[in-house]
Parts: structure tokens; sequence; C-alpha cells
């Protein structure tokens, strides 16, 4: 439904400097299982009808602030259009991720058929509202020890908060920076380094969280409960989160070390290929999600962009030839070179700055700098030879709680082998930044002895010169697809079709039609092939 400005509200009583209310609409203008935008004292809110009840709460995730009116409603829960987070709409509460903060809530009465809602002025500048954390507790040694500082530890540290954890939490991070937005980097790769911060350090100390910067864990004494870092300390732990995360994969190549060979995984990484682009050749090498979207923004930057790839098309396993074939078209626009199926055999230097880069094919490109995104491995060396399993490329096993195969010891984030709900708890290691704050939650309810297991439905997107396709589901072994809209006017829907049933989709300029199908999935319900065929697309919601 459209937005809808309250201008015939009344604004709370003359005088009255607490409150604002105003009447949104008639109780016939909403069915159950609808929402609407509405404005209070300049606020944008978010009015639903759900299983029988009026509830209203602020209108713009928490994530990126995308308009939740817009998204996907199944019963008390309302998912955004953009990057599938949850909230529950009669709480406000963030129930599934990306983001960290739940929604503001807002009074909602009805008289003589009419409904009105309250805004307290005090929070009604607020779009986020951070729940309520606890702090230590003066007596209690019991330590929890998150080893990284990625989303799965960030999380993982909130949620014993929340819950009212009052032992010490100590994360341990090799970066220099307290958590960030890591997505950001390959999307805005000038971004002030404050920017991507996802909490300040007050945050920190407020809570008792403690996070030690620039330091790295050599080794784990699962027996004892200590830890080793590299400067020698040994730290004893009650409960451990292995949450390291994966590092980028370089090339092998002669010259793979020249001066401007780069890979991106830091901030600091992200604005050294800035600025070392900036006017220059640039060739990037891969063509998945991190060197579509390097490649995306040096477009307004390098004097010349090329990209290299070894399959036929970007993104051939993961979104197919069919997006991947229209990915390419739109970076070609932009001057865009592609060599597909082909690979870098040497890079050439002259004073041990990058010249050019030989391919297999012969083709010799002229490069200033050359940004590798080939692929991850995960940061697991310090555990082999240990007692914590892990499987046959690095990652730590875990089960639908989280648990490693050691007492005590956890593991979230994209370190982890884990048995995915929706694949009927098939074994997968999948490097999602929503999955990995889903893990840390879940293994922070484990350490608490409270019996979650891990249910999220996978979700990201990938956003190529201001684009945003969207995914959700698990495609791996897919062998047909679906196509609704037309790839040309880069207006679709893909559904991933096998064993004649929807296991995945992929969208571009088709909101809410990823979060509807995500909803489905969450819900348990099986799409068949019949139904992502079918003309009748009622169910997506579409505007």
């Amino acid at each position: 439904m459209s937005a809808k400005q309250a201008s015939t509200g009344s604004q709370g009583k003359e005088g009255d400097q607490d409150e604002v209310t105003a009447e949104v609409c008639h109780v016939s203008e909403l069915q159950d299982g609808q929402m609407l935008e509405v404005e209070v004292g300049q606020q944008k809110v978010l009015l639903v009808r759900s299983e029988g009840e009026y509830s209203a709460v602020g209108n713009l995730c928490t994530h990126y602030g995308a308009p939740l009116s817009k998204g996907a409603l199944s019963g008390s829960r309302v998912r955004c259009p953009w990057h599938g987070a949850c909230f529950n709409v009669k709480t406000g509460d963030i129930e599934e991720y990306p983001g960290l903060d739940s929604l503001p809530c807002y009074k909602v009465k009805i008289e003589n058929d009419k409904v009105f809602v309250t805004v307290s002025k005090k929070s009604a500048k607020l779009v986020k509202r951070v729940k309520e954390m606890g702090s230590r507790v003066a007596g209690v040694t019991h330590t929890v020890l998150l080893i990284g500082g990625g989303p799965a530890s960030l999380q993982c540290a909130e949620t014993l908060r929340q819950e009212r954890y009052g032992g010490r939490i100590i994360m341990v991070t090799r970066d220099a920076l307290l958590p960030y937005d890591k997505p950001k980097l390959s999307k805005a790769m000038n971004v002030d380094h404050n920017a991507v911060l996802l909490r300040q350090k007050e945050f920190f100390q407020q809570h008792d969280i403690e996070v030690w910067t620039r330091r790295q864990v050599d080794s784990v004494d699962t027996k004892q409960r200590t830890v080793t870092l590299s400067d020698g300390l040994v730290q004893h732990y009650d409960q451990l989160l292995i949450a390291t995360g994966c590092r980028a994969r370089a090339l092998n190549c002669p010259g793979a070390t020249l001066e401007n060979v780069r890979l991106l995984q830091t901030p600091e990484d992200a604005l050294r290929i800035h600025q070392a682009c900036k006017g220059h050749r640039a060739v990037v090498v891969g063509t998945s999600f991190i060197g579509m979207e390097v490649a995306s923004y040096l477009t307004e930057n390098a004097a010349s962009v090329a990209v290299v790839g070894s399959s036929e098309v970007p993104y051939q396993k993961s979104l197919g030839p069919d997006i991947g074939k229209m990915t390419m078209q739109m970076l070609k626009e932009k001057k865009v070179a592609f060599y597909m199926s082909d690979g870098v055999t040497e890079i050439r230097g002259k004073d041990g700055k990058v010249k050019e880069v030989v391919l297999k094919s012969g083709v010799v490109l002229p490069a200033d700098v050359v940004v590798v995104g080939i692929g991850v491995m995960p940061n697991s060396e310090f555990l082999k030879g240990g007692a914590i399993e892990l499987d046959s490329k690095g990652a730590v096993i875990v089960d639908k709680c989280m648990r490693t195969t050691v007492p005590g010891v956890f593991s979230a984030g994209d370190v982890t082998s884990f048995p995915l709900a929706l694949r009927g708890n098939q074994r997968v290691n999948i490097a999602h930044w929503q999955l990995a704050q889903a893990q840390g939650r879940v293994a922070a309810l484990s350490m608490l002895d409270r019996h979650v297991e891990l249910d999220s439905v996978p979700f990201f997107w990938t956003v190529l010169l201001g684009k945003s396709i969207r995914y959700t589901g698990y495609g791996e072994g897919y062998t047909e697809t679906v196509l609704k809209g037309n790839l040309e006017e880069r207006k679709f829907l893909v559904f991933y079709i096998k064993n004649k049933e929807v296991v995945a989709a992929a969208s571009l300029n088709f909101d809410p039609s990823v979060s509807q199908v995500a909803n489905k999935m969450a819900a348990g319900k099986v799409i068949t092939k019949a139904e992502a065929e079918s003309e009748d697309l009622s169910w997506l919601k579409l505007p």
C-alpha cells in the first residue's frame, strides 16, 4: 500500500511536550496481513494489521534504512525488502539479520473505527533501538573468549549481554579497528574508517566487552582451556567462540608479490586500492562477488578496468550464466574489458611495481594495479592437529547449536561447516554476513544452555553500478531455472530448481519477491517448479 500522510491527525493536547498523537487511518483501510507507512509528527511509522491486531513500529530497517512497508509480512514478522533482516512488528525486536538494532515501538489506539498512533517526542528522531543490555557483575570470574572481530563475535557478545550474562567477555581480533561493516569495503572503497564501525568504543566500554585489537591467537589448549597469543600471552577461558572467518586467497604465480598487487580484506586495503587506481590502469582477477563489485566501483575511479575470469561468464556457478551475461554487459557499457575462460600466468613489473599481466591465452594486459578476488580460505591453521574437528577444507565442524566436537568450544561465521536446515541438514560452508550474525546469536544462547537451533534462510546481496541483485536460499546443484521478468530490461526474478522444487531465488528490480520467497522457505513451505512457472505471481505481492 502507498504511504499515507496523517495530515488530518490531532497533535496531542495543547502544550503537551511529551507525545504526538495522530489519526492515521480508518480501520477498514487495512486488512489482516497488510502494512501501511504513515507519518506521525514527521516520524515514518509502519502500521501493521496482523493476526487481528494493530501495531506500530519504525518503518526504516535498522541495517541500511530500507522502507519496511515495501517488504514482506509473514504473521507478526516483517522482512526487509533489501537485505532480508526481520523484525517482530509487535515488539520491534530484530529476529533475523543483517543489522544489530531493533525498531522503536509506538502506541496504537482505536476509537470510533479510527486508528490513532502515538509517538513520544523523545523517540521521534530515533530510527533504531538498542536492546537493553547488562554488563559485567562484580565477583563473577567466568570468562567467554571470542576469537575474531567480525559479525559473529559481535553478535555473540551482544546477545550474551542482552541475556544478562555477567561474566567477562574478551574479543580478540587481528584487525586494527573495532568490528566494522566489511560488505561495504568492495562497494565504497574510499569510505572513512570511522564510518564503517558497527559500534563505537563507548558502546563496548559501557557493556564491559573487552576488544583486543591487533592481537592474534596462535594456539588453543582445550584441555587447559587456554589460548596463546602471538605476543606470548596465555589467556584462560571457560567458554570459547572460534569466529576467525576467512582470508582472501592470493595469486600463486611469478610477480604476485610485486607492489600494487592487492587483496581486499580491511578498510586500509580498500583505501589503498582506491588511491592506487585513481587515474591508473586496473586489472581485476576474479569474477565472483568481490571481483565484480571492485570492478564496478573502479569504473568511476580508474583510467581503465580489465577483468580476468576463469569461467565463461561471471557468477557462472552461483547466479548462473544468464545473470552472468547480463552483469558482464552492464560493466561492458562502462568500458570494462573482460577476458573470460582465462587466467594469470605471470605479473611483470619494473622497479618492483606492476607493469603488465600475462594471461594463459597469451594476452598481455598493461596494468598499474592488480586486485585479486579469487576466493577465500578459512582462518583455522592454528587449530590443525588439535582436538577441534575440521573438515577437509579447514572449516570448523559444528552442530545446529554451533557446538564443536569439544565441550565448551563453539564456532560461528565464515569459518564454520554447519548443517543447513533448509536443505535437510546438509553440511555446508556459506560465507554470508547475515548467517554469521545468526550463528553468533545461536552460539551465545548455547553458551547459556538455551537449546536454540540455527534455522536461518541464507540471504545475501551484491551491488553493481548502484543496482542490487538479491539472493535467498541455497542453490548449489540446481539443474534448471525459471525466469520471470526480463534480463535485458534488468528487471527480473530467477527461480533455481532442483528435484522440481525451488531451492533459491535471485532478483533485480523485482522487490519484494526475494523476501517473499525467503519467508516461504523460513516457514518450511515448498515452492514447486509448477508454482514458479505459473503466470500467477500474486503471492509475491509485487507493487
